[in-house]
């Protein structure tokens, strides 16, 4: 395995390993338990928006999980604002921090007010897609035919990883369009290889490094329960 980028918003790893385990730590990722507002209790809303949608906002808010929190974890935010102004997400306070604090939320006209409290607990996104850290894709390392117009395509695009010419054939990482148009100058020219680069991008709950570990240890858990099972 081999790292190629490692930031708190992004993980990329070039790793030889089957497409069915790269999708089942794709998928694991909507287990890793994260953060979000899962109750809203309105006292007083009078911008445009009908509560079930205000709701709705604030629960696609994210907020930052921290490690020590548990499934006994519930945090109170408090929202109090009046107009005119626009509501954004920074405006929310108490216990949990906000990742992103200029997501707007609602507008608010001359002499209205909003007043809430939100509850946010701990949550998978089996449950529910607010609960989700971040996401999670993968695709082959290419192997590209060697010719003087092909080499002047791999060298001018951008990826992932640095394109590396060996012999007659280049290993690299090519966007869609730039492998059509190979494609055109010769049909055969590019072959999937048997390494994978895996992509981890965080919304900012977690790191993508947490969220990768996270979601290996959630298929771990998984297989175990299968072991058990068949016992």
């Amino acid at each position: 395995m081999e790292v190629i980028t490692n930031t708190d918003a992004k993980l990329v790893l070039k790793l030889a390993i089957s497409e069915s385990l790269a999708n089942s730590i794709r998928r694991s990722v909507s287990e890793v338990p994260t953060l979000a507002i899962d109750e809203v209790e309105i006292y007083k809303n009078d911008s445009a928006l009908y509560d079930e949608v205000l709701s709705h906002r604030l629960g696609l808010v994210p907020l930052v999980t921290e490690k020590s929190m548990t499934a006994k974890t519930k945090i109170d935010l408090k929202l109090v604002k009046e107009g005119p102004c626009t509501v954004y997400s920074g405006d929310l306070k108490g216990g949990a921090d906000i990742v992103e604090g200029k997501i707007p939320l609602t507008i608010l006209g001359e002499g209205h007010k909003i007043e809430l409290v939100a509850s946010a607990i701990l949550g998978k996104g089996t449950e529910h897609a607010k609960f989700v850290p971040g996401m999670c894709f993968y695709r082959h390392v290419l192997e590209v035919k060697s010719s003087p117009d092909i080499d002047k395509l791999v060298q001018k695009s951008s990826s992932l990883i640095k394109a590396v010419k060996s012999g007659s054939k280049w290993t690299c990482d090519l966007p869609d369009g730039v492998i059509e148009d190979i494609i055109k100058i010769e049909k055969d020219a590019v072959k999937d290889t048997e390494e994978l680069l895996l992509v981890v991008e965080s919304y900012g709950n977690m790191s993508a490094k947490d969220i990768f570990a996270k979601a290996v240890e959630a298929l771990e858990d998984n297989l175990d329960e299968v072991v058990k099972a068949l016992k």
